[in-house]
């Protein structure tokens, strides 16, 4: 079966789909992971986008019970060169296709991806339309037109759990190497915004009590819980679309409970301190990225999934320490109060299958809860 991937400067990509047979429209981005395709596709960050492999060849391991990072795939639609014939792995439970098609989310192959990533990078990230079912193209086109995009909506509602739970550890606990365990067991807030599997798995490993809390909790209703330390999950869109959770992060700065913010919760502390956010050119998407620590120089290779960014100038320099930026375009990649105990970073300390180089970051906030 051909599939159609449409553009909304009107390019039209003709290829082979995989999948299921359905429409969908997303904006488009490219991620240069070489390693991790289940994990990408079933990070909630990536919620009403596209993703295009820069790697050659997906699909080749399948997919399997651990490794997710929520209970399903997340992205619109999967853009590959070449999707392997073969699935060959021990802890393989069913093929990336047929996982696609079970879960509705189309996929085109046999795409010039270098060619398409190039574009992307040159030109920045743009809408799209696939179809798998044979949808004339002037009506991809009529959906790409009319769709509304990304920027200024509350995607977070999409993803966020209904209710209140407490974190059990699953299948994919035991890859999480366990911490030694404080004489008194911690209990920590983990608002989720979209939040990873992976995230909860590292709170978790250092004997920490974890209650996952919907996005909308409000800041009373948090502090009633009596945690020792909050968390701000990952998630996907526009920060700017999320006033309610920017309120909530500024009574819990000012409660002075220790809080630490990754990717979506470092952009809503930023918003929370005075700061805009602003969109970058084809966003942060892959396992590759330098960062650099300011206070000691020291370089880490971290994995990101970002479009937007908090945007530094705006942020008080007597209320905040900038400690993190991007060695790709210098942009801002972390921050810490200096009068209260909250910190974040843009990029994703609890990367699964890796880099792993930024997973003590975890162990920083743990140790800041207990200094309190």
């Amino acid at each position: 079966m051909t599939a159609t991937l449409v553009l909304e400067d009107g390019t039209i990509i003709e290829g082979k789909a995989f999948g299921a047979k359905t429409d969908a429209v997303f904006e488009l981005v490219f991620n240069t992971s070489m390693t991790g395709y289940q994990e990408i596709l079933t990070d909630p960050s990536y919620r009403g986008q596209g993703v295009l492999f820069t790697v050659s060849h997906i699909g080749n391991v399948g997919i399997n019970l651990e490794d997710d990072e929520s209970s399903k795939p997340q992205i619109s639609a999967a853009v590959i060169r070449s999707l392997s014939p073969v699935v060959s792995n021990w802890r393989s439970a069913l093929s990336l296709s047929d996982w696609l098609e079970k879960h509705d989310v189309p996929g085109i192959s046999g795409v010039d991806t270098r060619w398409l990533t190039r574009k992307l990078r040159d030109g920045g990230t743009q809408k799209a339309a696939l179809s798998t079912k044979g949808t004339p193209v002037d009506i991809l086109l009529n959906m790409v037109h009319t769709w509304s995009g990304l920027d200024g909506r509350d995607m977070v509602k999409e993803v966020t759990c209904e209710e209140t739970y407490h974190w059990i550890d699953d299948e994919g606990s035991k890859w999480v190497e366990q911490k030694a365990v404080s004489s008194k067991q911690l209990s920590v807030v983990a608002y989720d915004f979209g939040i990873k599997e992976n995230i909860l798995r590292h709170l978790s490993s250092y004997g920490a009590n974890v209650t996952v809390v919907p996005a909308d909790t409000t800041a009373e209703e948090t502090l009633a819980l009596k945690p020792d330390g909050i968390f701000l999950s990952n998630g996907p869109g526009d920060p700017a679309g999320l006033p309610y959770a920017v309120e909530a992060v500024n009574g819990l700065i000012e409660s002075g409970v220790p809080m630490f913010g990754i990717c979506l919760g470092h952009q809503l502390i930023g918003r929370a301190l005075g700061a805009d956010t602003h969109r970058l050119k084809f966003g942060h998407h892959g396992g590759n990225h330098p960062v650099q620590y300011l206070p000691s120089g020291k370089v880490l290779i971290t994995a990101q999934n970002h479009n937007y960014c908090v945007t530094e100038g705006e942020l008080n320099q007597d209320e905040v320490e900038i400690t993190y930026k991007s060695l790709n375009d210098d942009s801002l990649e972390g921050l810490r109060m200096k009068n209260k105990p909250v910190f974040s970073v843009q990029f994703h300390p609890e990367s699964a299958p890796g880099p792993h180089d930024a997973h003590d970051i975890f162990g920083e906030f743990f140790e800041m809860i207990g200094k309190k």
